[in-house]
């Protein structure tokens, strides 16, 4: 009998946050991948893989936040991923927090840009990882929030 392949839900916003989610891409093989980013034009990235754009929205655009996190946790319903990890920013924040209550293990990788500390997204994560990694030695805790490496060399 085949044993049924892990379904990952990979998020993250545009720029920086999904270049460092395009890096893991070689850690998902054997899986079955689903995107989310806020840029449809990212879709020819993954044409392998399904890919969902959701709205491009951050804290300060408190309507398209609301309408986005609809757009996610509408996602994360229908594809019933088993792990869902992000490089950041708002979307990917929505997909951790709704993953979690969803009992799903969700893994955050901050974003290598913040050097100084974690990301504001990455502490309102924190929580809701079941892993909360840092890319910064630095910055990690040893305990919640780990450094491994990074995604960006």
């Amino acid at each position: 009998m085949e044993e049924r392949k892990k379904k990952i839900l990979a998020v993250a916003s545009g720029g920086g946050h999904w270049i460092q989610l395009q890096r893991l891409q070689p850690a998902f093989e054997g899986c079955d991948v689903v995107y989310i980013s806020t840029h449809e034009g990212y879709r020819k990235h993954v044409s392998n893989s399904s890919f969902y754009a959701v709205t491009d929205a951050n804290r300060w655009n408190k309507l398209k936040l609301i309408k986005m996190a609809f757009e996610v946790i509408r996602i994360v319903i229908k594809e019933k991923p088993d792990i869902i990890i992000s490089t950041g920013a708002a979307p990917g924040l929505l997909a951790i927090i709704w993953g979690r209550l969803s009992l799903k293990k969700t893994i955050w990788i901050d974003s290598i840009a913040n050097v100084e500390k974690i990301s504001m997204s990455g502490r309102l994560a924190k929580p809701f990882s079941t892993i909360h990694l840092t890319q910064w030695e630095e910055l990690a805790n040893g305990v919640s929030t780990i450094f491994k490496g990074n995604v960006i060399s």
